[in-house]
């Protein structure tokens, strides 16, 4: 029974760190933006070159780590495979084990 909870939060801790760096992104993205287009961090001069830089920054950050997604996403989906694939023969065994050994 351990073996099963083990594999489950695998897979639900792997679903829900992709779910929350995709979370954060956007949350993030929104708050940039909101304090860009408010004007609440600059007062003119060189905080705006200040805000414009962090925004910048910021936007190659994100492209940085979405060129890297597509790598984390295989790797995911190869993870979950296996474990299906682990899983279907665990599961193939325990059944044929309870008929005998019969089909």
């Amino acid at each position: 029974m351990l073996k099963q909870n083990k594999k489950g939060q695998i897979i639900s801790g792997l679903v829900g760190g992709i779910a929350g760096l995709v979370i954060l992104v956007i949350v993030s993205l929104l708050i940039v933006s909101t304090l860009s287009d408010a004007g609440l961090l600059t007062n003119g001069g060189t905080s705006d070159t200040a805000v414009d830089n962090m925004i910048i920054n910021y936007t190659v950050g994100i492209n940085n780590v979405s060129e890297k997604l597509p790598t984390v996403l295989l790797i995911a989906a190869v993870v979950l495979l296996f474990g299906a694939i682990v899983f279907l023969v665990q599961r193939s065994r325990s059944i044929t084990a309870t008929q005998g050994g019969s089909v």
